[in-house]
């Protein structure tokens, strides 16, 4: 008698085509649970690679100031009245090189000239990206070009340039925060505490800006519209490309829209200015820091801005690093970036 041979089982045939489309459906849904996930976690490590270079920054400042007795002015020029150059000197950026295990870079360079003189451009410096300078986050990360060649580098740390002014040439002048052109600060002239007063904060390269209405633009703006109004009728950096928005494209720049940031508004705001049908985000400089005689005295509104989601990083001047948040109150942000704490 032929010995019958059992059935089939399902095994044999597999996956059915709706046990696969269950499978796909919920692999689907356990990488939308994890995505998020992971983009926090690769945010958190940005966020701290930012800080550790805002802590790397607040070294460096420290060990000028040991070695100078000093700190670092934003930039130095002899005669008041106006620069020589597009900037007659460096930056804070650039002054921190050697204290920044940068020395050979600063060797290369002649700070006695602007960055801009072809002494220093030949070397190549200036367009040289400063990983140190720069966050993880930035979404610019490229070298500015200009007339078609490779120029300078942007960078995302801004020092502290105060609450509104930031320099009049005509008096020699600066303001309440911790730099300025031609300063010579000491610990002493700190009164609200170095652990209370902002060193850097964050920023953003290739941002939109207007530059040197003429005059004086009087008190520090209350809003984002009073300022629009100060702002109008100046010389604009505005887009489409990110080669015509220029600030904080030069981290060799000691003037305040390339390598520094105000308290006029706090973090992250969004200064809405419409031109030509579109809308930007824009800082505002009303005469360059004496770069030209008939804008004397400059007064800046340069927000701190991140990629970091509600917040910026801000380095003290006693070295250490927090975040503070966007929604942080407008007076407590102002003591923040005065060196008497006065908001």
């Amino acid at each position: 008698m032929p010995v019958s041979r059992s059935k089939k089982t399902r095994s044999h045939y597999g996956f059915t085509l709706v046990e696969l489309l269950v499978v796909i459906a919920i692999i689907g849904i356990l990488v939308s649970l994890l995505l998020p996930a992971l983009s926090s976690v690769r945010e958190a490590a940005r966020g701290a690679a930012c800080k550790s270079n805002l802590k790397q920054i607040g070294l460096a400042v420290k060990m000028y100031e040991s070695a100078k007795r000093y700190y670092p002015p934003s930039f130095e020029f002899e005669d008041a009245g106006g620069m020589t150059s597009n900037n007659s000197s460096w930056s804070i950026h650039g002054r921190l090189l050697p204290y920044m295990d940068m020395d050979w870079a600063q060797d290369m360079v002649d700070l006695s000239k602007g960055y801009d003189d072809p002494v220093n451009l030949d070397t190549g410096i200036p367009m040289m990206r400063v990983s140190g300078y720069l966050c993880a986050s930035e979404e610019f990360d490229q070298v500015r070009i200009k007339n078609g060649v490779p120029y300078v580098y942007p960078q995302n740390y801004g020092f502290n340039f105060g609450s509104w002014l930031v320099y009049d040439s005509n008096t020699n002048t600066g303001g309440d925060g911790a730099f300025y052109p031609n300063s010579r600060l000491r610990t002493k002239n700190f009164t609200d505490g170095e652990s209370r007063t902002m060193c850097a904060a964050d920023v953003k390269a290739y941002t939109s800006y207007l530059r040197n209405t003429g005059g004086d633009p009087g008190d520090v703006p209350t809003s984002v519209e009073e300022l629009v109004g100060m702002a109008s009728g100046g010389q604009s950096k505005l887009g489409p490309t990110t080669n015509q928005n220029t600030g904080h494209t030069e981290w060799c720049d000691g003037r305040v829209h390339h390598s520094g940031m105000t308290t006029v508004f706090t973090p992250n705001t969004f200064v809405t200015y419409d031109s030509s049908g579109k809308t930007y985000d824009i800082d505002y400089n009303s005469g360059q820091e004496g770069k030209w005689d008939q804008y004397p005295v400059t007064k800046a509104a340069i927000t701190s801005r991140s990629y970091h989601p509600g917040n910026v990083n801000v380095l003290m001047m006693d070295g250490s690093v927090k975040a503070v948040e966007d929604d942080i109150e407008p007076g407590v942000w102002k003591q923040m970036g005065t060196r008497s704490g006065d908001g």
